[in-house]
């Protein structure tokens, strides 16, 4: 081949550092660019046919090497709704095709993407800053669990969280052996114990008011709701009956009118089931959750409220003080809310807030990985979509979600400028040998003359 064959590798040379100029280039364009993957630029020699005594020059070729398994700096943002993937995989996001009904209509095609910088938008949707949208599975009220093999676009209904009237009363406690009530006096016998007379009564009338404060212990006091999610105050009281060993028993007595009309209302309402504890201090005495049925306070009738004491949930141990010791006292109920924020979990779930405070997890953010995430073709947006080469997605991918942070690109400014000069050096010395090579075909021309 000669001087042509120089030629022709020669201008293969320059073609392929002009491809790795192009990669060059697009990466320091988008050094700054959330979630994006430098290209990288592979060189391949082309061999002629030739005898290998006698070599002759073949020519070079560039693909293009992808970095998308390599992973950017992770940086810090002040926005709750801001992702970052902390090792390997994708989120799933779709891309909108148009709109119906003034709601965004999503092309079938899911994409996917490291890129994080995800904001609620006017529609209850989370749109990254390429407009992709962010997909993930349901979470089931009731179990908890996401529910659906196939990703479905996040979008949250800004409708008011519904009103939950209480059912249930967490109530753990610890109560005296010697309750030490405003009555009771050491040197007097039983005088801890609650009058006979308001033992027998059961519950407490205004007039008795009074004289059962004395002779009773505070057992904390909680905030429940009715249907409507209006608040409800409750109180609760102990009092003593039994001093009998092996077998002491004590009353629970909730504040079920504030103000009643007449002096023989109920003021004080007590449990049918007393609390019956063993010699060694533990309750014998009802085995397990204890119903309040058709629970009213002050004339709102708050339905069936069952108290859970748990395992040991209830017990009677000595204090010096002689006080009741509430260990907790909660429950499950809540007035109705509005959203006022949208989080994401150390799961990875997104959470959203209402203004009654209470959180509600919606949507686990789904997750994909590759076998061969090089092969994935690049989109707009810093996004992919799979390719045969690159494998179906895989969901459940081995990465973790971390809010707050957002995934940099993955250029190295100084690496991309080291590169540029090596590019920029071949370039030149290949434009001398197509320099060189004319003014040798110029004296062939010249022998001639």
């Amino acid at each position: 081949m000669g001087i042509f064959g120089a030629m022709t590798t020669a201008v293969s040379g320059l073609r392929a550092q002009s491809f790795a100029l192009e990669h060059i280039s697009d990466n320091i364009a988008n050094s700054q660019t959330i979630g994006f993957k430098r290209t990288e630029t592979s060189f391949m020699d082309v061999v002629s046919a030739s005898n290998p005594r006698q070599q002759q020059s073949g020519a070079v070729t560039a693909f293009t090497r992808a970095t998308n398994a390599v992973q950017g700096d992770l940086l810090g943002s002040e926005v709750d709704t801001n992702l970052a993937i902390n090792g390997d995989g994708y989120f799933v996001i779709s891309e909108r095709s148009g709109v119906s009904d003034g709601l965004p209509v999503f092309n079938s095609v899911n994409r996917f993407t490291r890129r994080g910088d995800f904001n609620l938008d006017k529609d209850g949707y989370l749109v990254n800053g390429a407009n992709y949208y962010l997909m993930g599975n349901p979470i089931d009220a009731v179990t908890g669990n996401p529910t659906g093999g196939v990703p479905e676009v996040i979008k949250f209904s800004k409708d008011f969280l519904a009103a939950k009237p209480t059912s249930t009363i967490d109530y753990r406690l610890n109560l005296p052996t010697y309750p030490r009530t405003t009555n009771s006096e050491t040197a007097v016998p039983d005088s801890e114990l609650l009058s006979p007379a308001l033992i027998t009564s059961g519950d407490i009338d205004n007039i008795d008011e009074e004289t059962f404060l004395k002779e009773s212990l505070s057992g904390g006091a909680t905030t429940i709701y009715d249907q409507a999610g209006n608040n409800v105050d409750v109180q609760i009281r102990w009092a003593k009956h039994l001093n009998t060993p092996g077998a002491e028993s004590w009353g629970m007595y909730y504040l079920s009118d504030n103000n009643p009309a007449l002096p023989t209302d109920t003021k004080w309402t007590k449990l049918p089931t007393n609390y019956v504890f063993g010699a060694n201090s533990q309750l014998i005495s009802p085995v397990g959750d204890v119903t309040i049925t058709a629970m009213t306070i002050n004339g709102d009738n708050l339905g069936n409220v069952l108290l859970k004491h748990g395992t040991n949930g209830v017990t009677q141990y000595s204090d010096s003080n002689g006080v009741a010791i509430v260990n907790e006292i909660k429950q499950n109920g809540y007035s109705a809310g509005e959203l006022s924020g949208v989080s994401i979990t150390s799961k990875g779930r997104v959470a959203v807030t209402y203004t009654n405070g209470i959180v509600v997890e919606k949507s686990q953010i789904a997750l994909a990985s590759f076998n061969a995430d090089e092969f994935l073709q690049k989109q707009n947006g810093s996004a992919f979509v799979a390719t045969a080469e690159s494998g179906l997605a895989l969901f459940g991918a081995t990465g973790f979600i971390v809010s707050n942070q957002l995934e940099a690109s993955n250029t190295d400014i100084a690496e991309e400028f080291s590169k540029l000069i090596v590019t920029q050096q071949a370039y030149a010395a290949g434009t001398r040998i197509v320099t060189t090579s004319n003014e040798m075909l110029q004296e062939v021309i010249n022998m001639k003359r």
